[in-house]
């Protein structure tokens, strides 16, 4: 494994940083209303955002068609590197007729501010099915990734783009960690070794418990939960956010756990994502990454531990980042603590499972899931938040 100066290598060898210098951006204002614009929605909004901070290193800017059908296809760029989700900006047939390839494309936000520029070097046509059949492993309009795929539009645009300039976080600015701050934090505290961990839901105990397995093991944690677009009925960043900081606060040695948020929107894809969170882990810093159950699923579409078994189609090295399997883990009333079917001998009735939903369910109710399940401090901060939404 390839060491950086800093720690672990970026995916590709080196850490991309496409925010553009005061006298770019001053180039780029100055032709503001003369650039043809595209609109992007939350999910481009944040990809445009990753590719500038270093996160989807190697990618300099949104997917050509051989990179788009190579990573498709064999989950690898068109040069072989380990890619497993496209990054594309796909547009309507009326937003990409007139646009040139080889000229400069103003990007606006969903709010209609200037905040990027895509030099187009390419617009193609591709499969939706296709993609969504080898991505997500289903064409089912019902998923939510899938369905994101079948709702935009039918042209990809792609090419290298910049960002005007890094905006701090409305909700978190102080957890706002890019991978340039993030790998300069581990080198300071002297971390060699950081497991990183990737979550869309509140931590439960079961989380806890793997999280602290894994730093039984390494130098530090880098809890990065993701802040990007969600599925509607997934709990509020905001509220996700607060139990991470009251659980470190109580149960979580203070200088080893860094928290930061991942700006990235979840895609749903279950294996494949497993692939694409761990690659963008490696990209901050993190030399290991925790693989649960289900990682990045929804529904019924993946099998339990699908998103572990799709490493080992990778060589060893090739992806540069080690994944950390951890089975789901309950409580166990025969040994009276947090385990799994590796390490205890209970029989089903003596675990105590709660999924998420389940819990949801609980709190919709008024009822705090048991202790067993979620710390009382993180129990009551889910009821508070969902009292207000059931007021709202």
């Amino acid at each position: 494994m390839s060491h950086h100066s800093d720690g672990i290598a970026p995916h590709g060898g080196q850490l991309i940083n496409r925010i553009v210098t005061p006298e770019q951006k001053q180039t780029f204002l100055d032709k503001a209303e003369l650039l043809p614009r595209v609109q992007l929605d939350e999910r481009a909004t944040s990809d445009l955002e990753l590719i500038a901070i270093g996160g989807f290193s190697p990618l300099t800017g949104f997917m050509e068609q051989a990179d788009y059908i190579n990573v498709v296809e064999n989950m690898r760029l068109a040069n072989g590197l380990p890619w497993s989700i496209p990054v594309t900006l796909s547009v309507t047939e009326a937003v990409a007729e007139p646009l040139k390839e080889g000229s400069l494309v103003r990007l606006d936000n969903p709010q209609g501010q200037f905040i990027g520029v895509l030099e187009l070097t390419q617009k193609y046509q591709y499969d939706k099915a296709h993609e969504a059949i080898n991505v997500y492993r289903t064409d089912d309009e019902k998923h939510p990734g899938v369905k994101v795929v079948y709702n935009q539009g039918p042209v990809n645009l792609a090419g290298p783009v910049w960002l005007l300039q890094r905006q701090s976080h409305p909700l978190f600015p102080q957890y706002q960690i890019d991978p340039a701050a993030s790998r300069a934090m581990f080198k300071e505290k002297g971390w060699k070794t950081i497991v990183g961990f990737q979550t869309r839901n509140p931590i439960h105990r079961a989380h806890e418990y793997i999280q602290k397995c894994a730093m039984e093991t390494v130098d530090g944690l880098f809890l990065h939960p993701l802040v990007g677009a969600t599925k509607e009925d997934d709990i509020a960043a905001d509220v996700r956010m607060r139990c991470y900081e009251i659980i470190l606060e109580h149960y979580y040695p203070q200088d080893r756990v860094i928290l930061a948020i991942n700006p990235a929107a979840m895609r749903y894809a279950g294996p494949r994502e497993a692939i694409f969170h761990a690659l963008l882990r490696k990209n901050y810093g993190c030399t290991h990454f925790i693989v649960g159950r289900d990682h990045a699923g929804v529904g019924d579409y993946y099998g339990t531990y699908d998103a572990q078994h799709i490493f080992d189609e990778f060589e060893p090295g090739e992806l540069g980042i080690t994944p950390m399997k951890f089975e789901h883990a309950f409580y166990c009333t025969r040994t009276q603590g947090m385990a799994t079917t590796k390490t205890s001998p209970s029989s089903p009735a003596e675990r105590i499972h709660l999924s998420g939903t389940k819990v949801r369910e609980m709190l919709r109710r008024g009822e705090l899931p048991p202790p067993e399940f979620s710390r009382p401090e993180v129990a009551a901060e889910l009821a508070r938040a969902m009292r207000v939404l059931v007021e709202a």
